[in-house]
């Protein structure tokens, strides 16, 4: 069946459905990494935007069932230049065409993805639509020019937990079999520690990490009172990943600040970094075309060892914006950008990047073992 991906600019291209019928409907960005689409797809901080790959071929790996990030596909759409017609590994359990499907995904192949990579990265990333059948290109721009924009959209609501819950292992999958996957903590507490987590889209593999690290965790509702999460007398908090707009989070935002007043360690990631640097007296800003990809060089900048990480965020922190009781601990080595945040006298710390990969290297899972740190009082 034809498609077209059709952008508020004027621009479209035709190419092929490769999954449901229909129209995807978002913003429409691009991820540099050559593996991991089946974490892309079912990562909540993708809510709302139609993803484009920018490796040539997707698929041909198949889809796993250990390797989901969610209960469900969260992309708005997605975009490739070849879905592999050919599943070729022994953990797959089907293919990327079926799981888009049964999904009710939206996406188009055979379109140039460099193209219109080059477009995104030009004039930034910009709503637009995916039809597929015999639609017409005009009306489909003129669709992706009335969608609402990413800044001042809160999509945590539409991702957030339900109701609270204590993570014991993936639902439906086999937690015995995905940790022979899983990297060996750093280190281990002297005790089993007890964190509570704001779900504000969480992505799977911090509960595996936090869990691996001897953590209980006790998940809550992006819209739960911090007095909630004190309630349970955690040793820390954690802030997740989300999508959407940070500055649209007021009710996060003001939770976020009592816990750092409450004096708890806190550790925060990607949203979870900007919501505490705004409840730190920062201010966040919207990026060209963002940071999508498992290949992105931060440098820490108290020993100027590098890391190359997993990232996949359109906002970031303001650095002039930070008082001076918050300092910056890592830089993107792509362009500058704040990377990491620590409170100077609190034990508060945050990265924008995703040291829990899924997809991406390991080399800031040591994170984690930071964590442990603050929570037994030896960081």
């Amino acid at each position: 069946m034809k498609a077209v991906l059709a952008l508020e600019n004027g621009q479209w291209f035709e190419g092929t459905s490769i999954g449901a019928a229909g129209e995807a409907r978002g913003e429409v960005v691009f991820n540099t990494g050559l593996t991991g689409y089946q974490e892309v797809l079912t990562d909540p901080s993708y809510a709302g935007q139609i993803v484009t790959m920018t490796a040539p071929q997707i698929g041909n790996y198949g889809i796993a069932s250990d390797d989901i990030e969610s209960a469900r596909v969260q992309v708005a759409g997605f975009v490739v230049r070849e879905a592999s017609p050919v599943t070729s590994n022994w953990r797959a359990s089907g293919s990327l065409r079926e799981y888009l499907a049964a999904y009710g995904i939206v996406a188009i192949a055979g379109i140039d993805t460099r193209a219109l990579t080059r477009v995104l990265r030009t004039a930034g990333v910009m709503r637009g639509v995916i039809g597929t059948g015999p639609v017409d290109p005009r009306a489909l721009v003129e669709q992706a020019g009335s969608l609402p924009p990413m800044e001042g959209s809160d999509l945590v609501t539409t991702v957030t937990c339900a109701q609270p819950f204590d993570w014991e292992g993936q639902p439906g999958g086999e937690e015995a079999g995905t940790a022979a996957y899983l990297l060996a903590p750093g280190r281990l507490p002297k005790r089993r520690l007890r964190v509570a987590a704001y779900d504000l889209g969480m992505k799977w593999n911090i509960l595996r990490r936090l869990a691996a690290y001897g953590c209980d965790v006790r998940v809550f509702p992006a819209t739960t009172p911090a007095r909630d999460l004190l309630a349970i007398a955690p040793d820390g908090i954690f802030l997740s990943n989300g999508p959407g707009d940070p500055a649209a989070l007021p009710y996060v935002v003001t939770h976020a600040r009592e816990l750092v007043e409450a004096g708890v360690p806190v550790f925060g990631i990607c949203l979870g970094h900007q919501v505490l640097g705004l409840a730190m007296g920062g201010r966040t800003y919207k990026l060209k075309f963002g940071h999508r990809g498992t290949n992105h060089p931060v440098k820490q900048l108290a020993t100027g060892r590098v890391e190359i990480t997993s990232q996949n965020h359109g906002f970031a922190v303001d650095a002039a914006s930070l008082p001076a009781e918050v300092e910056v601990t890592h830089l993107n080595l792509y362009d500058g950008t704040v990377e990491g945040l620590r409170h100077r006298e609190r034990p508060v710390f945050s990265v924008q990047y995703h040291p829990e990969a899924a997809p991406g290297p390991h080399d800031a899972d040591y994170l984690f073992g930071l964590f442990l740190d603050a929570m037994e009082g030896r960081g």
